[in-house]
């Protein structure tokens, strides 16, 4: 069964963010609120834990994972960026966005887009994120909480304990933070909007 947290979504309790990082250290999956909408997190590194995503999103190969950074120094380890692109990603960070981009050889193959060698990287807006990355230390894999029979992500911590209870190890929840997942644009090559969200698309436009 997952355990579930219950935290201020301003002062986070640090024994529960210390709860959530080990788990997470231990191997483990979570579920935990963003700036756009619940998500589900895990080490970079853990390939089991990336299987129970596949798992239980349905995801194929094609998916574009995400890895949620602290800053825009963790960022720059993790995909390779020019200057345009630097300049788009800084204004926008924090806050809802996903930025697709060349990924370095610091990213595991696995995470990578199987054709493109591309992978997502953001930077919440988020007090319990920041939390619990300056906890960790490291980059976060992660996936928008979209299950594949429901057209929007689950908006209630308990629901997402009682429906996912026996696939992830532990739920932090800090209230509602909505539906809407965050605006995915591709800088790969050039800017293309590949998802509008939450963050605004205007200034690609």
């Amino acid at each position: 069964m997952a355990k579930y947290l219950d935290v201020h979504p301003v002062n986070p309790q640090p024994r529960a963010i210390a709860e959530a990082v080990r788990v997470l250290r231990g191997g483990g999956l979570i579920v935990y609120p963003t700036d756009s909408c619940f998500a589900l997190g895990a080490m970079m590194g853990e390939q089991r834990a990336l299987e129970r995503i596949r798992e239980i999103r349905k995801l194929d190969h094609r998916h574009h994972f995400t890895l949620v950074c602290a800053d825009f120094s963790q960022l720059g380890q993790l995909v390779n960026i020019g200057n345009a692109a630097f300049r788009l990603v800084k204004s926008c960070t924090p806050g809802p966005y996903t930025f697709i981009l060349p990924a370095t050889k610091e990213v595991p193959r696995r995470l990578l887009h199987a054709k493109k060698h591309t992978v997502g990287v953001r930077i919440p807006k988020h007090t319990v994120v920041q939390a619990l990355l300056s906890e960790l230390g490291e980059p976060l894999l992660s996936s928008t909480l979209l299950l594949p029979d429901q057209e929007e992500p689950l908006t209630d911590g308990w629901t997402i304990k009682e429906e996912l209870d026996h696939v992830v190890d532990l739920v932090l929840d800090s209230g509602d933070c909505g539906t809407e997942p965050t605006t995915v644009v591709d800088l790969s090559d050039g800017v293309e909007v590949v998802r509008v969200g939450a963050g605004d698309v205007s200034r690609f436009e």
